[in-house]
């Protein structure tokens, strides 16, 4: 796999999804302002990957500072620049406010010393998340079965995430043993993070893959031609209630009525455990020009009103299991996540 972000040569480098699968283009980012950008633009996206983008922006950011200048106020600045980004994804807050916090640990050692401590913080973060994903995948690879059909919506792979992926991941740590599996990808409106992304990452790979309309989902199941569905997330609540891509939640809802598990992979960082049911999850909304047009051609009318929220919500009790790097989580999700809540507090994490 290429590494969606990486740190480089006292730069950021990353892919331009936007770009893929006809195009592998590498971008180098200098400043924060480009940082935010790339995030905003969906040059880098995925709840992790934007996490670990928006670290590396803040080291950045430090890194650029001279002697003299004000840190607390040129911090703050950096901060909340990478924290207007996108509303959603909980890993973009769960990252600033882990870098903030070694950042006013160490403020008082001087600029030399933060530029290095934040750097390795970043570093740390992104390294952590390969970790994860590997654990997210080996704790979910037994969910998938021998001769299994997997539905999966969006990209949760690679190119999500520092590496392997959470959805993707399970699916590759299932593959990886041996089990005779294939996948359906959703092409994923408007945006096509599945034709482009999650066909891409796994015809790499050679898993065997089918690509889908996000409309023959519920035609698929009716005919038993799906045996599991499997997302990533963007933020999931202290209820269960899970935040992802639009389209999301119309698949849990086709599972449960044809009796097909629907698995959330995430990791704890994509938790938020300040929010108690998923009503309370900002939504973003996007350019109406991403679903009136594909590749900048216009498919209606240029003027016709959009809606174009970027992602949805599904209750917890549609979900059958969310898998994390600290194991499979099952209903009712209050209690379990209550549990992961108390360890927390407690430093046992």
């Amino acid at each position: 796999m290429l590494p969606a972000i990486t740190w480089k040569k006292d730069r950021l480098v990353m892919v331009d999804q936007r770009l893929l699968p006809w195009k592998e283009k590498y971008l180098e980012l200098i400043t924060v302002e480009q940082v935010a950008s790339a995030i905003e633009r969906m040059v880098i996206r995925g709840a992790p990957a934007i996490g670990i983008a928006a670290a590396y922006g803040l080291a950045l950011g430090v890194r650029n500072l001279s002697r003299g200048c004000d840190l607390e106020k040129e911090f703050e600045k950096f901060y909340r620049r990478l924290w207007k980004t996108r509303p959603t994804a909980r890993n973009l807050f769960w990252a600033l406010e882990r870098m903030k916090r070694v950042f006013e640990e160490n403020r008082k050692g001087g600029l030399a010393h933060l530029k290095r401590v934040l750097l390795q913080e970043a570093r740390t973060i992104e390294k952590e998340d390969f970790e994860i994903n590997r654990k997210i995948g080996e704790n979910g690879a037994g969910l998938i079965p021998e001769g299994a059909t997997v539905l999966t919506h969006c990209n949760a792979g690679g190119l999500a995430t520092a590496g392997y992926g959470t959805a993707l991941g399970v699916i590759r740590a299932a593959f990886a043993r041996r089990k005779n599996i294939r996948v359906y990808a959703c092409e994923t409106r408007p945006f096509l993070q599945g034709a482009r992304l999650t066909v891409w990452e796994l015809w790499r790979e050679r898993i065997p893959v089918t690509l889908i309309t996000d409309n023959m989902a519920g035609w698929l199941m009716s005919r038993g031609e799906v045996n599991l569905v499997i997302v990533g997330a963007d933020r999931v609540t202290r209820n269960g209630d899970t935040a992802n891509k639009i389209g999301t939640y119309s698949l849990a809802v086709l599972a449960r009525n044809h009796s097909i598990p629907f698995y959330v992979a995430a990791p704890i960082s994509t938790f938020d455990f300040k929010l108690k049911r998923g009503e309370e999850i900002p939504i973003e909304e996007r350019n109406p020009d991403e679903v009136r047009k594909i590749r900048n051609r216009l498919i209606t009318l240029p003027d016709v009103p959009v809606r174009n929220p970027a992602f949805d919500v599904t209750p917890g009790r549609l979900i059958s299991a969310i898998i994390t790097e600290k194991g499979v989580l099952r209903p009712p999700f209050s209690r379990e996540i209550r549990k992961i809540i108390h360890r927390t507090d407690s430093g046992n994490e």
